[in-house]
């Protein structure tokens, strides 16, 4: 199986929000059940890491920027609600 890195030249990370977030958008519709959207906080460098990956492709960004944080929020909601769907959906068809 291939697997797909989306990166920019600075250690692996997309620089651009918009991009991030639509590459995130595409990765989890592709695999809703197989996604994994996992974010840490780097209180060290004052820097929130965000990753969202399905083990074929793999999009990450980074941000010391407090302004990112409502970006944040919206993101996840949006992601833990299409995760949500996707996994009732399949547990709905599973148990028919």
């Amino acid at each position: 199986s291939k697997v797909v890195v989306i990166v920019s030249r600075e250690m692996g990370y997309i620089a651009d929000w918009n991009v991030f977030e639509s590459e995130a958008h595409r990765v989890l519709l592709g695999d809703p059940v197989g996604t994994r959207y996992t974010f840490k906080y780097n209180n060290a460098q004052g820097q929130l890491i965000l990753k969202v990956t399905d083990n074929r492709t793999c999009v990450m960004y980074k941000t010391d920027q407090r302004t990112d944080m409502r970006k944040l929020e919206a993101l996840t909601a949006w992601m833990m609600e299409n995760m949500v769907a996707s996994d009732e959906a399949q547990s709905t068809s599973t148990t028919k």
